[in-house]
């Protein structure tokens, strides 16, 4: 179980480091094409497309053929993606490499997942906050290696080729410690398990949950720096301090969640966890303080930590459905949340102000508190 445990830690790992490596050389790449933030927007947003589409399926194909196989494929095509990403001459290509990208990520996301929820199992423990920590670790090493890379003038291709190799050896490596197909694979025969989800009580409470958590997540990342830069008018150093505030608490908290959530139980973590974000950043909005405002954002990531992780774990131990087309259907409605609130904030903002809108995420960490029992609820009727 330990060397399961390493391998599934260290594909979190690789999944973090990759996304994180690419991200920090968009701008390059957006130089180097002599794309306007519209057309860029229009590249990026083939991501989520590519992420929609393939999450149900890679739900289906880990129902028939176990986690194992779909991690080992889509952890080797995540890392071979990176390439064309960098070499892309014109948008339409970026945009299809967008689209491949997400497609991969979505599938390598519920196929991982699904790996770690078995896993967990078998540790008969909460030890699934600790690969995502695994992920948001190799989301910072990922960032902080290609800002250097970058300051030193190294090329997007060479670097993300540099990356690719790393990371394609790494996971085959990674690969070699997963659980076996038997763990989890179902097969395609009378008995085999359904291939998409039932829309149970607890399956819909747990997507309600990801899909306010993850649209938190892309406020955090789309918004923080613009409204301490733009409506609080303080330096680009402090405008950036807020998502790197948010980061670290979140990595922290991460690294905390699985002792928490084996101490207070999922549900009453989670409870804590949303009030604790919603507090924070209400508090920030409401005093427009750029100190306070740190706080109320660093806030959010120790509260967002650890629910989304519990929300994934909870849709594996779900009864009467494998854990694939559960996880599947929790992510896709946790990642529709992500790619459709920063947009939607941005058009609140236009009417009301960047702090008003804001309140949406303070509205929806509320909203978690009432559902956090669905953490719990994992038989077929709940």
């Amino acid at each position: 179980m330990r060397s399961a445990r390493l391998g599934v830690a260290a594909i979190f790992f690789l999944n973090g480091f990759g996304f994180a490596s690419w991200v920090v050389r968009i701008p390059a790449v957006q130089e180097k094409l002599a794309l306007s933030e519209g057309p860029l927007g229009i590249a990026l947003l083939g991501a989520a497309v590519g992420l929609l589409i393939s999450t149900p399926l890679a739900g289906w194909l880990v129902a028939r053929l176990g986690s194992r196989p779909v991690v080992g494929v889509t952890a080797l095509l995540v890392s071979l993606v990176l390439l064309p990403l960098a070499l892309a001459p014109t948008l339409p290509l970026l945009v299809m490499a967008n689209v491949a990208g997400g497609a991969t990520a979505g599938a390598l996301d519920v196929s991982m997942n699904a790996q770690a929820v078995e896993v967990e199992k078998r540790y008969a423990r909460p030890i699934m906050s600790s690969f995502h920590a695994a992920f948001s670790f190799g989301g910072l090493a990922g960032a902080a290696s290609g800002g250097l890379v970058a300051s030193l003038g190294v090329g997007v291709l060479p670097h993300l080729v540099g990356v690719a190799a790393l990371s394609a050896v790494a996971a085959l490596a990674a690969y070699r410690l997963l659980l076996p197909v038997s763990t989890d694979a179902t097969g395609s025969g009378e008995y085999a398990s359904p291939a998409f989800a039932r829309p149970t009580r607890g399956l819909l409470g747990l997507g309600v949950i990801s899909f306010c958590v993850l649209l938190g997540e892309g406020a955090m990342a789309d918004w923080s720096a613009v409204y301490l830069r733009g409506t609080l008018e303080t330096g680009p150093g402090l405008a950036a301090a807020g998502y790197a505030a948010f980061s670290l608490t979140m990595a922290a908290g991460r690294l905390a969640g699985d002792r928490l959530t084996a101490r207070l139980g999922s549900t009453r973590l989670v409870r804590a966890g949303a009030a604790v974000a919603a507090g924070g950043l209400g508090l920030a909005l409401a005093t427009g303080h750029p100190l306070i405002t740190l706080f109320g954002f660093a806030c959010v990531g120790a509260g967002f930590s650890i629910v989304f992780p519990i929300a994934l774990s909870a849709a594996g131990r779900t009864t009467g459905t494998s854990a694939g087309p559960a996880i599947a259907a929790v992510s896709t409605a946790g990642y529709f949340g992500f790619l459709v609130g920063p947009p939607a904030i941005g058009f609140v903002a236009e009417a009301f102000g960047l702090g008003a809108a804001l309140f949406i995420v303070v509205i929806l960490s509320a909203l978690i508190v009432p559902l956090a029992r669905a953490t719990d609820e994992t038989k077929p009727d709940a």
